[in-house]
């Protein structure tokens, strides 16, 4: 009965080893991609920046000459 009871701790000890690998292993993957993730989504915040620049550049340039064209219907 003891020699029983002492097999099944040993296994379940084994097993809940064997477990714990696992889970280690699939946190330490689980946190590269998390670090990549972090990494891709800071670029795309830069590019976004990046992006809203140039369109904003773009919006002043194209009202720039939305009141020059203006300007010179109304004086002709």
């Amino acid at each position: 009965m003891l020699e029983a009871s002492l097999n099944q701790i040993e296994q379940l000890v084994s097993d809940l080893m064997h477990k714990n690998a696992q889970l280690t292993e699939q946190n330490t993957t689980l946190g590269q991609q998390l670090a990549q993730a972090k990494e891709e989504n800071e670029t795309l915040q830069l590019s976004l920046m990046e992006q809203e620049e140039k369109n904003g550049a773009t919006a002043a340039r194209i009202q720039a000459l939305v009141d020059r064209a203006s300007a010179g219907v109304v004086n002709a």
